[in-house]
């Protein structure tokens, strides 16, 4: 492997917020081409290149494959978290980082050098940060609906998450373009493809989620890969960043 990265899963007590935690280090002495895939999850990532300091950044939601250079030297650790905590932790939308990123200051975060020693140490400083500013009230609807998702895997349709946390269809897709800069469908859709990288990383080239057929899940992950399920399975040269993270997740 060209790229050392390691995964963790977040403390059950802040998995409303988090999703999972990841490192990854370039020592190979080469600029590497990698590809990150839409995953549904908001990025809080800590950048370092070789004796620079430290660089936050957040980044959006993904709709489309971003091919990506991890320079030579590189070192970095990055919160992958849930929507909620866009609203209860960020306290800001996140529609202007889009398939993009935004440099982000450390004032809030407040993490040092000692903190990226390896990722447990990481997790442990995040995990602590995030239950200091967890809010202890939440409106019930979002928690809800949010549950139902993750739960779901996205497989749930828009009208049966409005008629299970009694929230209109309207009012949702309102709050999500506002605070996510995308719909609820399209969200769900995009969910749906990345839980997926788990079995296509071991090889079940076959849908395991809600979609209507073998072909539907092929155009559905070459939508969003730009490769078929075959070629995202390979993935030649730990081209595809998220399939080999998610290889390295506890199950």
């Amino acid at each position: 492997m060209k790229l050392t990265i390691k995964s963790a899963l977040p403390d059950p007590s802040i998995s409303h917020f988090v999703h999972s935690f990841w490192m990854l280090e370039n020592k190979s002495g080469k600029d590497i081409p990698s590809t990150l895939l839409p995953n549904g999850m908001v990025d809080v990532t800590l950048i370092k290149i070789k004796s620079a300091n430290w660089e936050l950044v957040v980044r959006g939601i993904d709709t489309v494959p971003s091919e990506v250079i991890i320079t030579a030297d590189t070192n970095i650790f990055s919160i992958g978290f849930k929507l909620l905590a866009v609203e209860y932790l960020f306290g800001d939308s996140i529609k202007d980082v889009l398939n993009k990123g935004k440099a982000i200051s450390n004032d809030f975060w407040q993490f040092e050098d000692k903190d990226m020693k390896s990722l447990e140490v990481f997790c442990r400083k995040a995990t602590q940060k995030i239950k200091s500013i967890s809010p202890e009230n939440i409106d019930s609807r979002k928690k809800n609906l949010f549950d139902l998702i993750y739960s779901s895997h996205g497989s749930m349709t828009v009208k049966e998450l409005s008629e299970k946390v009694h929230w209109s269809s309207r009012q949702i897709n309102r709050y999500f373009n506002q605070q996510f800069g995308l719909s609820l469908k399209t969200y769900c859709t995009i969910l749906r493809f990345g839980t997926s990288f788990k079995h296509i990383s071991e090889g079940r080239l076959f849908p395991e989620q809600n979609f209507t057929d073998q072909n539907h899940f092929i155009k559905e992950i070459k939508k969003y890969a730009g490769v078929t399920p075959k070629e995202l399975s390979k993935n030649k040269d730990d081209r595809f960043l998220d399939i080999t993270a998610i290889k390295s997740l506890p199950s």
